[in-house]
């Protein structure tokens, strides 16, 4: 599978400055309610890992870019506590090798922005979650505040996406979980601290299907 070797490798120091700045306490807080057996999506270098707590009774990671999986797996080795039972499988969020009904938990974060087909996307965490699941998740988005904003956003997507592995900053994943049948809970709309003004528009929360 292609994947972004240099991206992975320079990914930790990347995000240091946002990750200080308050991106690490986001995800503490919406990754920490996370319960029971818990799939998280495209987890990359495993900066989520730090943040799970003693609900979840298992952890699958699943990771497309065989370098990423790379470092998470020596995260993985390193961070993971005895008592959880954890794995890496890699795989895109498209199409998620597990049968329906499987977690009771998916957690996504900056990772809708990445993926080929947000719609079959979250088409595949609606059919992996049991009834009365919760996609948790911390993603920035399309802005809703500034059309300006959002013009640039459309304007420098694709060069943006060079840069960033893929990466689209105008996604309105609000709307992409409603037409999956997700009901949003809990949604907090913030800002990505310390980044470049594109991708600082950002939403984290809960969502379950209506």
């Amino acid at each position: 599978m292609k994947g972004h070797r240099f991206f992975a490798a320079i990914y930790d120091r990347l995000m240091a400055g946002t990750e200080d700045a308050g991106l690490r306490e986001m995800r503490a807080e919406v990754v920490g309610s996370a319960s029971g057996e818990t799939l998280e999506l495209g987890a990359g270098t495993g900066l989520n890992l730090e943040h799970y707590g003693e609900a979840v009774t298992a952890l699958t990671l699943t990771e497309p870019d065989p370098f990423m999986a790379r470092r998470l797996r020596d995260r993985l080795a390193d961070e993971r506590p005895e008592r959880l039972d954890a794995k890496v499988v890699e795989a895109p969020a498209e199409n998620l090798p597990f049968p329906d009904d499987s977690f009771d938990t998916v957690v996504s974060t900056l990772v809708l922005c990445t993926v080929e087909d947000p719609d079959r996307t979250t088409a595949e965490i609606a059919r992996v979650l049991r009834p009365g699941g919760r996609l948790l998740y911390v993603e920035h988005v399309r802005s809703d505040d500034s059309e300006r904003l959002a013009g640039w956003q459309d304007r420098l997507e694709r060069p943006w996406g060079w840069f960033g592995a893929g990466c689209h900053p105008n996604r309105p994943t609000a709307e992409n979980l409603a037409r999956a049948g997700f009901t949003l809970e809990e949604q907090d709309n913030d800002e990505l601290p310390k980044a470049p003004p594109i991708v600082r528009p950002l939403i984290r929360g809960s969502a379950r299907l209506s």
